[in-house]
């Protein structure tokens, strides 16, 4: 299998990235302003009570501090969410969970401002909780909202299960149980907030779309939208879990009250009980197929735990249930999913956004069905593969693409796959080997609003200037611009100014999510080149006297026949600027198939792990993975974003569970939240890129910020049934289970 890290010495350096590894670039976190303050927030004690009483005075009267704020200071919509606002910024009658605000203060240190919150005083009358979403489902459990506690349903429905399972030969039923997963950021959300000379405020603030950000504080605040200014790059990661609104509005309300900068920076403590996680899914599958191993029926049922609040629990159960039966064809398909309100902690948005929960039962299906059917799982996965043109997961139509079908060919082809798995000399350690299969779909999918945009112009210092709503949130996005502009416009990267991340100086262009962000910026820059070329040639030919025909742009100016004729600094007029935008959309299905993808990307994944049977442990030595996203933009970045998908993906299967008893958080910090360190990691990880698209594509490079995170669970199971004869059905996957196992097998 072809190593893509050959390419490397291809790759320039990110922009960002000396800065960030020696430390001499900032994180906002780390700013300071004149005079500025020390906000914290106080949060319910309880996952679910009624406010009886709240007392601010003795906070009030402490020394140092300048202002307590309660619901009553909030002074427009005391609620946000980015589809949804039903989370009070802060809560006045009833708290959901451990993590929901009920105060905020500002001080003149840190210390005082800790203080001040021990001194406010609530008296709590606790109430029912409900911490189990079957249990949240039953018509006579307590409403956690005037709806009931069904935030969402979603179902997709083809054929006839009931008519199809009695023609199968082999049926597997199975649930699944998957977990909390925190994103573990290096930065905990935090920023400061500045009231301005000029009645405006500035936030700088970790964010993935500032626009939004930009939306909700103005209804917060009552303030217009154009009086806020977002600031949001650098930021020490997100993958999701800062997609929504976290401290502003009490940074932002805490600034404007009291006149002076605050700065809100949260405890990693702080940040586990009140953080967005990923959905805990309960997933049961049914699937059936004829002994040659057409697969005939395929039923589903989720139930996704997404808290107090909606966030875009929705989103993520629609996601879900479209990629239900992912890249195979089946002819009879029943899914039905359930996103339901529970006092647990707040589930949303997170890097790979429902598809990791799913594709670990399908694939999980796929193989039980293999091993059923004595077939081998390679053969029962191309047996049942969608072909190019063929509809996509929920029958709508997609971009034609075959990318299922070259990374199952390219995977086919790992080594891993003709390892000699004879046991070592080491009775007590057994290797196996395991494989799987996944679709991603890009962008936000039909029915959902998804704009993009960018400004290209040449500014007053003879820089193109480049300009885009998207937010640096560690992914490598400025290579990214940099590498695709330079391409567009036949410049050097020295020519470039690129502006991100402020909503004060860029053009909206919507989230910096859903695998989105390369694949508009390169749309972008196809729709931006051809007229700015035309326009510097245009004012080049006016210039020199030359014929527009007889010039190009190259590095640092216009040439002609081999020789710069002029700089772009001395084609800037004030007077005649030379700027171009655009503005479209992600494209989408036509079908009118709610949060329905056009575009995918592909991924198989091959593992090898090593059991010990003496401890349980299950240590990851190969991973070997293909890819199918469209061209690669940045080689460095495209082999960062699968292999740290690659890591994230590692914990999510084997360590990482933000586990909850009675809505109250188990794990609160990192002695007890584990992590992959560097000794987790496999010494051997190849990424192959197969930058193949179908013939006539017009869409370009794919994003691969997610696609990397998504099979490697169900991967890795089949691997450990492969070394032991256990299949797991529950992650992370238990040390404990696997001792079971080991009796019982052995």
């Amino acid at each position: 299998m072809a190593d893509y890290t050959s390419n490397l010495a291809s790759s320039r350096p990110r922009p960002d990235g000396m800065g960030k590894v020696t430390g001499a670039l900032n994180y906002f976190t780390d700013l300071q302003f004149p005079n500025m303050l020390y906000g914290k927030v106080l949060r319910s004690e309880h996952p679910h009570a009624k406010i009886q009483q709240l007392n601010i005075e003795k906070a009030e009267q402490l020394p140092g501090v300048l202002a307590v704020i309660t619901s009553k200071d909030v002074p427009g919509l005391n609620g946000f969410g980015l589809i949804t606002q039903d989370q009070p910024v802060f809560c006045d009658q009833v708290v959901r969970y451990v993590g929901d605000a009920v105060a905020a203060v500002a001080a003149i240190t840190p210390e005082i401002a800790e203080r001040a919150i021990k001194r406010i005083e609530v008296t709590y009358e606790p109430l029912p909780i409900m911490d189990d979403p079957e249990s949240a489902m039953n018509p006579d459990s307590t409403p956690l909202h005037s709806g009931g506690n069904i935030l969402h349903e979603a179902s997709y429905e083809n054929g006839d299960v009931d008519e199809g399972f009695p023609l199968c030969d082999v049926i597997i039923e199975e649930t699944y149980l998957l977990p909390r997963q925190m994103h573990a950021y290096m930065e905990t959300e935090g920023g400061v907030f500045v009231p301005e000379r000029d009645g405006r405020l500035s936030v700088y603030a970790g964010t993935q779309h500032g626009y939004k950000d930009r939306l909700q504080l103005a209804r917060i605040l009552n303030l217009s939208e154009e009086r806020i200014r977002v600031i949001s790059s650098p930021m020490g990661g997100s993958f999701g879990g800062k997609d929504e609104l976290n401290i502003q509005p009490y940074g932002a309300i805490l600034a404007l009250k009291t006149g002076r900068p605050v700065k809100i920076h949260q405890s990693r403590r702080e940040s586990m009980i009140s953080g967005i996680k990923k959905h805990p899914m309960k997933i049961t599958m049914k699937t059936g197929a004829k002994k040659t191993g057409e697969i005939v029926a395929h039923e589903v049922r989720i139930i996704a735990d997404t808290g107090a609040y909606a966030t875009l629990g929705p989103a993520v159960l629609d996601f879900a249930v479209e990629h239900a039966i992912g890249p195979y064809v089946i002819p009879n398909v029943k899914t039905k999913g359930y996103a339901v309100f529970t006092n647990n902690g707040v589930a949303g948005e997170f890097r790979g956004f429902g598809g990791n929960q799913i594709t670990f039962a399908l694939e999980g299906q796929i193989d039980r069905l293999a091993d059923d059917l004595h077939m081998s799982p390679l053969k029962l996965r191309k047996k049942n593969l969608r072909q190019g043109t063929d509809p996509g997961p929920v029958g709508q139509m997609i971009a034609p693409t075959n990318g299922d079908s070259l990374v199952l060919d390219e995977i086919t082809q790992s080594p891993l796959l003709a390892l000699d798995k004879r046991d070592s000399d080491n009775p007590w350690k057994k290797t196996g080997v395991g494989v799987a299969l996944t679709m991603h779909g890009g962008g936000l999918g039909f029915g959902r609003m998804d704009p993009s945009g960018g400004k290209i112009s040449l500014n007053h210092e003879g820089k193109i200037e480049i300009a885009f709503g998207f937010e640096e949130v560690g992914q490598g996005l400025l290579a990214v611009i940099e590498n695709i502009t330079t391409e567009a416009i036949g410049c050097s990267s020295e020519d470039l100014h690129i502006v991100i991340g402020d909503t004060d100086k860029v053009p909206h262009s919507g989230s910096s999510t859903a695998s989105r962000g390369t694949s508009m910026i390169w749309h972008s820059l196809q729709r931006l080149k051809g007229p700015f070329k035309e326009k510097l040639l245009d004012t080049a030919a006016k210039r020199s006297g030359y014929q527009k025909e007889q010039l190009c742009v190259g590095e640092k100016g216009i040439w002609l026949n081999g020789q710069r004729i002029l700089t772009f600094e001395q084609l800037f007029l004030e007077n005649e600027p030379i700027s171009i935008d655009t503005k479209f959309d992600f494209p989408t299905t036509p079908n009118s198939i709610p949060g329905g993808h056009f575009l995918y990307s592909f991924a198989a994944v091959a593992v090898k792990v090593e059991v010990d049977l003496i401890t349980g442990a299950i240590k990851v030595t190969d991973i070997d993975q293909a890819v199918s996203a469209g061209p690669v933009v940045n080689p460095n970045g495209y082999i960062g974003q699968i292999e740290g998908g690659t890591i994230m993906a590692l914990g999510y299967t084997l360590l990482e569970e933000a586990a909850m008893q009675q809505s109250r958080y188990t794990t609160e910090n990192f002695d007890t939240y584990i992590l992959p360190t560097i000794q987790d990691i496999p010494p051997k990880m190849n990424v192959r890129a197969i930058e193949d698209l179908w013939e006539g594509d017009m869409y370009g490079p794919r994003g691969v910020g997610e696609i990397g995170t998504v099979a490697l669970a169900p991967a890795i199971v089949r691997a450990i049934y492969d070394a032991t004869g256990h299949w797991v059905t529950k992650l992370p996957v238990s040390r404990e289970e696997i001792l079971h196992a080991r009796e019982m097998v052995f």
